[in-house]
C-alpha cells in the first residue's frame, strides 16, 4: 500500500466505468474501528485524488458515541484544524447491501502533504511496518474473526430465526454444516462482496455459539491484512442487513457463551523472502522465541488494545475458549500466545487476546510492535506452558477497563510503538467512555437493590 499522499490511483476512471453507482461514500477509520467520513456527489470524486479532502484531525479520537472528547487538545486548545485525507491505495470499493448501488473510498489522515498524522490508526500500523523495514524484515499476517447472528428485532441478544427451517437456533453448533447450509445465501453475498472488495475471505466454520461464526482471511502484508479485516468487518455487518439479520462482533453479546475473538498469526520475512521464524526445527528460531518474549513482557500494557471496550471484559475470564493469563504455548489454545503446528516453513505465532471488538489496525500495531521490542531487545520468554494456562500462578492481564486504560498509559513499552498524541488521545477516548457507563444503571442492579437493601 503506498504511504504516499499523492495517490495515483485512478478513481475517476473507475467510476467512470461504473456508472450505476449513485452514492459515494470516503472514510477514515477511528481508534475504536468505526469508518467515520462524508457522503461526495459523484461529479466531485475527482477531489479524491487531488487530495482536496479534509477532515479535522480530531475526528479519528472521538467516542464509541462519536462525541468529542472532552479536554482534547487537538478539538479547542489547538482550534481543531483540518487533515489532508489521502486515498490508501484501495481505489473505490463497491458496495451492494445498500438500497442504491454505492461505493466507498478509504482514506488516511496527513498533517500536510507529505507528513503522516499518527493518531491515525492506520498510520501508527504503518510507521510499526516502516520500523520493521529498517531492519530488512517484512511481516506477513492473517487473521481469523468471529462474529454472532442476532435477530434484529430483539432488544438483547437473541438467536436468529434459520430462513431454511424457520425455528429459532435453540443450541450451540460448532463446526455445524447445517447451520453454514441454513445461512448459505449470506454467506455467498458475503463471499461475493469480499471478492468485489479484494478481501482474500477464505474458510467458513459455525462456531461454538448459538448463531456464531468464523470466516477466516489469507495472509498478506500487515496494513493490507488490517485493511482487509476492517472492510470484512463492514462487509459482514453490511450483508447482515441485507438479509434482516444483525451480525455483531461484540466480544461478549451472551453473557453464558462463547464470546467473539479475533486471532491473529503471524510470521517474518527477511529481504529474500524467508520466514526467520524457522530454523528447521519444531522449537523456532531465536528470534521466534524474542518476538514471543516481547509480546509477554508488553502484554500487560498492550491489553488495552485488544480489550477497548467495557463489554471486552466479560470475555477474558478463565476456561472460556479465551486466555486470562500472560503465557505461551505449543499447540496450547488456552495460552495468550501460541505456536501452531506444522511445516517448520510455515512457522508463526499466533496472538489469541484480542476480541472482535477491537481495531485491527490498533490490534496488530500492537502486536507486531510488541514483538519488534522483543526482537531488538533479545528478550527471552518463560518456559512454555503445557496443559490449562489458566493458573493463579501465571501473570494476568488487566482484569478490568479502567486498570487496563491506567497499563497503557503508564506502559514503558507503548511510547517505543505508538506517537504519544495517540497514545494520549486513547487513554482520554476511554476515560470519557468509562465515565459514560458509570453513570448507568442496569436493569439488573435496579431489581437487585431496589428493595432489598
Amino acid at each position: 500500500m503506498p504511504a504516499d499522499p499523492n495517490d495515483t490511483t485512478d478513481i475517476v476512471a473507475w467510476l467512470d466505468s461504473h456508472p450505476q453507482v449513485e452514492v459515494l461514500h470516503t472514510a477514515v477509520c477511528d481508534l475504536n474501528g468505526i469508518m467515520r467520513g462524508k457522503r461526495l456527489p459523484i461529479d466531485q470524486a475527482r477531489r479524491i485524488a487531488e487530495n482536496a479532502i479534509r477532515m479535522p484531525l480530531s475526528i479519528v479520537g472521538v467516542d464509541v458515541w462519536g462525541e468529542d472528547i472532552l479536554g482534547n487538545p487537538m478539538v479547542f486548545a489547538g482550534g481543531d484544524a483540518d487533515g489532508i485525507c489521502a486515498p490508501t491505495g484501495r481505489g473505490a470499493l463497491p458496495i451492494n447491501w445498500t438500497a442504491r448501488p454505492s461505493a466507498m473510498i478509504p482514506l488516511w489522515l496527513f498533517e500536510d502533504a507529505r507528513t503522516p498524522f499518527l493518531a491515525d490508526p492506520r498510520q501508527a500500523l504503518a510507521h510499526v511496518v516502516r520500523r520493521y523495514a529498517e531492519h530488512g524484515l517484512h511481516p506477513v499476517v492473517a487473521t481469523e474473526l468471529e462474529f454472532y447472528l442476532v435477530d434484529p428485532d430483539a432488544d438483547s441478544a437473541v438467536p436468529p430465526i434459520s430462513p431454511y427451517t424457520g425455528k429459532r437456533l435453540d443450541s450451540d453448533a460448532i463446526l455445524s454444516l447445517d447451520e453454514l447450509e441454513d445461512f448459505g445465501e449470506f454467506f455467498r453475498d458475503v463471499y461475493q462482496q469480499c471478492e468485489q472488495q479484494n478481501v482474500p475471505a477464505d474458510t467458513a466454520i459455525a462456531e461454538n455459539g448459538i448463531g456464531q461464526f468464523e470466516i477466516n482471511l489469507l495472509h498478506t502484508d500487515a496494513l493490507k491484512a488490517a485493511d482487509d479485516a476492517v472492510l470484512f468487518k463492514r462487509i459482514v455487518k453490511g450483508v447482515a442487513r441485507k438479509h434482516r439479520l444483525v451480525a455483531t462482533f461484540m466480544a461478549k453479546p451472551y453473557g453464558t457463551r462463547s464470546g467473539n475473538g479475533f486471532h491473529a498469526h503471524f510470521s517474518v520475512n527477511d529481504a529474500a523472502g524467508n520466514n526467520v521464524f524457522d530454523d528447521s526445527t519444531e522449537s523456532g528460531s531465536d528470534i521466534m522465541h524474542h518476538a514471543v518474549g516481547g509480546l509477554l513482557n508488553g502484554m500487560a500494557e498492550t491489553t488495552l488494545l485488544f480489550a477497548p471496550h467495557f463489554n471486552s471484559y466479560r470475555r477474558l475470564r478463565p476456561d472460556t475458549h479465551a486466555p486470562a493469563a500472560i503465557s505461551w504455548g505449543y499447540e496450547n489454545r488456552t495460552t495468550a500466545v501460541r505456536i501452531p503446528g506444522g511445516s517448520n516453513k510455515a512457522r508463526r505465532i499466533e496472538h489469541r487476546v484480542s476480541g472482535a471488538d477491537a481495531n485491527p489496525y490498533l490490534v496488530l500495531a500492537g502486536i507486531l510492535g510488541a514483538a519488534l521490542v522483543g526482537i531488538e531487545d533479545e528478550i527471552k520468554p518463560p518456559k512454555p506452558s503445557t496443559g490449562r494456562a489458566y493458573s493463579e500462578r501465571l501473570p494476568k492481564m488487566p482484569a478490568d477497563w479502567a486498570s487496563a486504560v491506567n497499563a497503557f498509559e503508564d506502559g514503558a513499552m507503548i511510547p517505543r510503538i505508538f506517537n504519544p498524541m495517540l497514545q494520549s488521545m486513547f487513554v482520554a477516548c476511554k476515560r470519557q467512555e468509562i465515565a459514560g457507563f458509570a453513570t448507568q444503571v442496569t436493569d439488573l442492579e435496579f431489581s437487585a437493590y431496589l428493595e432489598i437493601v
